[in-house]
């Protein structure tokens, strides 16, 4: 005969005893809620990595040339060339100062190069100001633009996400 257990399914001959019966539902139990422990663990992971992508910004980046000091920020402070200045769109009168934004090419702004992504993301810090005028929201180090676009782009679309 044949019967379900807890979505198990087992086959029982006439000479199963009842002891067998029970060390079987016993030891589905555990595998069942050993494989139910994993699958919340693994969707517990995608919800809290989910935020950070659905609540991604979307806009436009450009990128400036050294020399990258004196910044707004921090004046003569070298802090590097994974660096942007902050548009008013973020830049809070300074608030955005010190903040590092994980930003992605997400498309082409412009018909010159219309596939300008790399399929690759960058961590910059905000250490400057973008004033108004400023062609992005995010005006990204010469260097930065180039790990996750094609520099002769100019102005890519892209996503970011406050790190």
């Amino acid at each position: 005969m044949t019967m379900d257990i807890r979505r198990g399914a087992f086959h029982f001959t006439s000479q199963t005893t009842a002891l067998e019966i029970i060390v079987t539902s016993y030891l589905l139990g555990k595998d069942l809620m050993a494989f139910e422990m994993r699958v919340l663990i693994v969707v517990v992971a995608m919800v809290v990595c989910l935020p950070s992508a659905a609540y991604a910004e979307q806009g436009t980046a450009t990128f400036y040339t050294p020399p990258y000091v004196p910044s707004s920020c921090y004046g003569y402070q070298n802090d590097g060339v994974m660096i942007a200045a902050a548009s008013d769109a973020i830049w809070g009168n300074r608030a955005a100062c010190g903040k590092r934004y994980r930003v992605t090419c997400t498309g082409a702004t412009n018909q010159g190069v219309p596939q300008p992504c790399k399929g690759t993301s960058v961590v910059v810090k905000i250490v400057d100001y973008c004033p108004p005028g400023c062609r992005g929201t995010i005006d990204l180090s010469q260097e930065a633009f180039a790990v996750i676009a094609n520099p002769d782009a100019g102005k890519i679309k892209i996503s970011y996400t406050q790190v």
